[in-house]
């Protein structure tokens, strides 16, 4: 504690005895930092439980204050500084926090108490880490005092309870997905406000520096960066500056319809003088991606319309998935207008395979409460590339775009889609690139936010060019969305990713990635399989069949390292689904994986 701090008045902390002092065996923790590193990987996951116990406590604390000292009053204390305002002074005091930062712990505490009880409780469990509670809370305060509050709680708690790994963006994604859909009427006239609220700022910064900034619509801030990082890229690698200083850079040459250039000087370089305006005139065009399905772009449906019904009333040969590109060229800084939108329409969901007469179904009385408490209509969702998602309204409104092309990702029937393209089995088709990155929308890695429009199709099991039948075939299956760096961790480094199909869920897939330390962690808990329950309903074809090369053609001599890391790694990944329960994911039989090559 420090000189000024409560111990210096005496005043015990809790438990009396100061946590350094406290014996590490009885709170669960090793007496030693002198582990292996397997050791203090599972030391660190465990310690990553005990903080959301440890934040559960505070926030439990923080809401007993508030029961004890505003519940009573709250509703009618309309004084200045009211019994809240002196509660979170209580708190600041005591903490030697700021009145801001301990009123965001007492918003976040009644919040958790009051809105989100189950939340709550995987807060206490070490489900979800105690720096998505933030996020959860700030994404549903929407639903505060909505009939279908308990529900969205429920929702998100099942969710983060499934098996497998979280990021900041699928949280936020997952949150966003559970109130847009339930309440389209309030998510629409929250969005009009905002749009009416969008401004322009500047702020001055310190040692001679500024900060500009715009709000706008979610499409055009993703295309002003688009253009933005575009132009910035025009250096050589000897450019000095970093990534977000050229992109600075960059800005004010748009604006100011002035060269950009490479501050490397050399007199060879052929970027020393870039036309801003030239760079985007001529640019290709720019993709922004968007994923929805066919009701969404229909609008809001009867809360109490089954999916079995919706699927028969709407079993079209344009079911399946669409995409929607909108484009247009970049011109100049105040012509970056809407580009490209990819919209997935799925009409089909898991729901909709099992049909229930109503005879057959039991009366039950909290059954019919939570039946009530649904609102009258209930509207998709949109999903953007790299920003999240938005309300199937705001879908609707991009719709609407004149430029905007639908392109059906299929044709509407069981016909499967190719998976390669013909000339290149290596080559996953258009489809399946399309399928693959609508489907885990980030970078599979465990806690990776980057989109996966932004990063590379990664093989699974690596390609054999020598033998493409041995393995690791470009297939729907065989394909995963991994940023650059992962990518390049996963190919140069000991770590072991692996891909298999869901035997209890088909269509679905189980991630796993193993360290190299043996450790392994389950990859992403909420896809694009989640938000969009029909994506797994696309069939692709397996790919075409591949013929040894001729005997004069073969190596004479492949990599060897290459060739047994290859090899390990399909041996480690045979290991791992035959051994690992995968807290309590079910692995396939041992006669479905593929042999240990």
């Amino acid at each position: 504690m420090s000189d000024r701090g409560v111990g210096a008045v005496n005043a015990a902390q809790v438990g009396g005895v100061p946590w350094p002092a406290r014996d590490p065996a009885a709170l669960g923790l090793p007496a030693s930092f002198d582990l292996p590193v397997v050791g203090h990987l599972d030391a660190l996951a465990d310690l990553a439980a005990g903080a959301g116990y440890l934040e559960w406590r505070r926030y439990r604390h923080a809401a007993a204050l508030h029961t004890e000292l505003v519940l009573a009053e709250e509703d009618r204390d309309e004084r200045a500084v009211d019994e809240y305002a002196q509660c979170a002074a209580r708190i600041a005091t005591a903490l030697s926090v700021s009145q801001y930062v301990a009123e965001r712990l007492l918003d976040n505490a009644v919040a958790l108490r009051d809105r989100l009880p189950r939340v709550f409780e995987c807060l206490r469990d070490g489900v979800v880490s105690p720096t998505f509670i933030r996020t959860i809370v700030s994404r549903t305060e929407l639903i505060h005092g909505r009939p279908y509050q308990e529900q969205v709680d429920a929702d998100i708690a099942a969710a983060l309870r499934k098996p497998g790994s979280w990021s900041t963006a699928r949280v936020r994604d997952l949150c966003d997905q559970m109130v847009y859909r339930r309440d389209p009427d309030a998510v629409r006239e929250r969005r009009e406000e905002a749009l009416k609220g969008r401004c322009f700022f500047t702020e001055a910064g310190l040692d001679g520096m500024g900060t500009v900034g715009a709000t706008m619509s979610a499409e055009r801030a993703a295309i002003v960066a688009r253009v933005v990082e575009r132009l910035a890229a025009q250096v050589c690698r000897h450019d000095s500056r970093t990534k977000g200083a050229r992109a600075s850079d960059a800005l004010f040459a748009l604006v100011k319809h002035a060269p950009f250039g490479c501050d490397c000087a050399r007199p060879e370089c052929a970027f020393a003088a870039v036309d801003a305006d030239e760079v985007a005139a001529n640019a290709a065009r720019i993709v922004i991606h968007v994923v929805t399905d066919t009701t969404t772009l229909t609008g809001p449906v009867p809360a109490n319309t089954t999916p079995a019904k919706n699927a028969a009333e709407n079993a079209q040969p344009e079911a399946h998935a669409q995409a929607r590109d909108v484009d247009t060229a970049a011109a100049a800084a105040e012509q970056v207008v809407a580009d490209e939108v990819t919209v997935e329409e799925v009409v089909v969901d898991e729901a909709a395979a099992v049909a229930v007469e109503p005879e057959a179904v039991p009366v039950d009385e909290a059954a019919v409460d939570e039946a009530a408490a649904e609102p009258e209509l209930v509207d998709g969702v949109g999903f953007v590339a790299g920003l999240g998602i938005i309300s199937g309204a705001h879908v609707r409104d991009l719709a609407t775009d004149p430029d905007a092309i639908i392109r059906p990702l299929g044709d509407g029937t069981d016909t499967p889609l190719p998976a390669t393209q013909p000339a290149d089995p290596y080559r996953p088709s258009t489809a399946l690139d399309t399928f693959i990155r609508a489907r885990d929308r980030y970078c599979t890695w465990p806690g990776c936010n980057t989109p996966a429009w932004d990063g590379d199709l990664d093989h699974i099991t690596e390609y054999d060019h020598t033998h493409p039948e041995r393995g690791g075939q470009t297939s729907a299956t065989g394909l995963g969305a991994k940023c650059r760096f992962h990518h390049l961790l996963k190919t140069f480094g000991d770590f072991v990713d692996d891909q298999y199909d869901d035997p209890d869920h088909p269509g679905r897939i189980i991630r796993t990635f193993t360290i190299p330390e043996g450790r392994t962690i389950l990859g992403p808990a909420h896809t694009g399989f989640d938000t969009h329950p029909g994506l797994d309903m696309i069939v692709f074809g397996d790919p075409p069949a591949t013929r040894p090369p001729s005997p004069g053609s073969e190596p004479t001599r492949p990599a060897p390292r290459t060739e047994q890391k290859h090899a390990r790694r399909r041996q480690e990944r045979n290991r791992n689904r035959l051994r690992n329960n995968l807290n309590g994911v079910r692995p396939p039989e041992p006669d479905d994986a593929p042999p240990p090559f």
